[in-house]
């Protein structure tokens, strides 16, 4: 008998050994059937290369980075080269909606005159402008 470990059992269970199988045998079922080869057990386990959940993924994080990183990125790139290219005599509208002509530009704050007829005038911060008006818009 073999070294090996060697558990007989009863008549219509199969052998349990330590030898090797051998490449060419087939494994059989209980029923006397072939199964399957001893080549082929093992491909069918394998998991395949490509992932297409691997795709849905990387197009979700693509997406999430355009709305939420690159977009508004943008827009304050904008906003930040619009208040930098503000003049005298522009008229600008705030974010608090109040529109005013640029009399002066100090450092961070910027002078608007908002009424013609009693000559008054706010003082408000760079970052409080939200648009320049063109003067074509505010003549209709």
């Amino acid at each position: 008998m073999n070294a090996g470990f060697n558990l007989l059992a009863e008549a219509n269970q199969p052998v349990i050994t330590s030898e090797p199988i051998d490449a060419a045998e087939k494994i059989v079922s209980q029923n006397g059937s072939p199964t399957a080869d001893v080549n082929n057990v093992g491909a069918k386990a394998a998991k395949p290369a490509f992932n297409p959940q691997l795709i849905f993924i990387v197009l979700m994080i693509a997406v999430v980075y355009l709305m939420l990183f690159r977009g508004p990125k943008q827009k304050q790139k904008k906003h930040q080269q619009m208040v930098s290219s503000l003049a005298k005599n522009d008229r600008v509208r705030t974010i608090g909606g109040i529109i005013g002509t640029i009399v002066d530009i100090r450092d961070d704050e910027v002078i608007l005159k908002i009424d013609e007829s009693n000559n008054t005038k706010i003082k408000i911060i760079k970052g409080a402008i939200a648009t320049t008006l063109k003067d074509d818009i505010e003549k209709n």
